[in-house]
């Protein structure tokens, strides 16, 4: 039993030197590559994973005097703080009723984009399309909501259009049960474009034979969409919504700040901005507390990633892992 054992142990280790030569012999001859590939790297370690150590002080009632190791353990006291302060529900409800909004109105819009582009045969209208719904994506947070308050301002264009049909002027920037459609559908607006980009990638792989088949058989557009080009773009659109998923809670902390007014703020107030107020802007930072919350946000998106992918799965889709 014990020569065997050894044996065992021999050949594991004999495997574990040939590949860790092989694996030198392979560094040597393509070093190159292997440079670039230790850039992503590390700035996947340092700017990704490192800051997790920070993390800790979710659990800490953090003391920047004593630092990170030296403050005391809380556990889960500041989680528990949330969930029992009079902010939790209307921060939680306004951040996953903007986070359902924004994902029903933004996912489908690329896609139909996409496949209304793939049967434009004039190139020139092509490029045009594509030119000026790309053209948002690359204008900065602060000016896209710079642009919003000159439009919907009290005296903007638009009120100034409704004041033709004999309508009331109407502070859009003011009332609180406006924030979410302005909030989603200007995101829409400017990143429709961008997005789409995937998709038109997937249907460029899509084989000329099989539309060319249908249409001798007598087929349709909407029918060749239905039949050929969604199938084709549905493992895309499941690994979109998996990585999605993720950021389900994330909505864009820079635009909803700056969106943000005393008018507006019983609707606008997310995770993501209270968590800036409390744990940066406050008379009395509170940085544990403040970490609590985003970790508390982190673990929600990764629960939602695990649970697409898992539905992924069970409807025959490829997933993830």
């Amino acid at each position: 039993m014990k020569s065997s054992h050894h044996s065992n142990n021999r050949s594991e280790s004999a495997n574990s030197k040939g590949y860790f030569h092989t694996l030198l012999k392979d560094m040597k001859k393509g070093w190159q590559l292997y440079v670039i590939f230790l850039l992503p790297l590390l700035y996947i370690l340092i700017f990704k994973y490192y800051p997790m150590y920070g993390a800790i002080i979710a659990f800490k009632d953090y003391d920047p005097i004593l630092g990170i190791l030296g403050s005391p353990w809380v556990g889960l006291e500041h989680v528990k703080n949330f969930f029992e302060s009079f902010e939790f529900w209307r921060v939680f409800n306004n951040t996953l009723i903007l986070g359902i909004y924004q994902m029903l109105a933004t996912f489908p819009f690329p896609i139909l984009l996409a496949l209304s582009l793939n049967y434009v045969y004039s190139k020139r209208f092509k490029k045009f399309t594509q030119m000026v719904t790309y053209a948002p994506h690359f204008i900065s947070v602060v000016v896209i909501v710079g642009i919003l308050f000159m439009v919907l301002d009290i005296r903007g264009p638009i009120n100034s259009l409704l004041s033709l049909f004999g309508v009331d002027s109407i502070n859009f920037m003011g009332k609180a049960s406006l924030f979410k459609s302005i909030f989603v559908w200007s995101d829409v607006w400017q990143n429709i474009g961008f997005s789409s980009i995937i998709y038109l990638a997937a249907l460029s792989g899509v084989d000329p034979e099989l539309h060319e088949a249908a249409i001798v058989d007598g087929a349709t557009k909407l029918k060749r969409i239905k039949h050929i080009d969604i199938p084709s773009l549905l493992p895309t659109i499941i690994i979109l919504m998996i990585l999605n998923m993720g950021n389900f809670l994330d909505m864009g902390f820079e635009k909803a700040l700056l969106m943000q007014n005393p008018l507006n703020i019983s609707s606008s107030e997310i995770i993501d901005t209270y968590v800036y107020k409390v744990g940066l802007t406050s008379a009395l930072p509170q940085y544990s507390y403040a970490a609590a919350i985003g970790l508390f946000k982190g673990v929600i998106g990764f629960i939602l990633i695990v649970g697409a992918n898992k539905f992924a799965n069970k409807i025959g889709q490829e997933g993830l892992w």
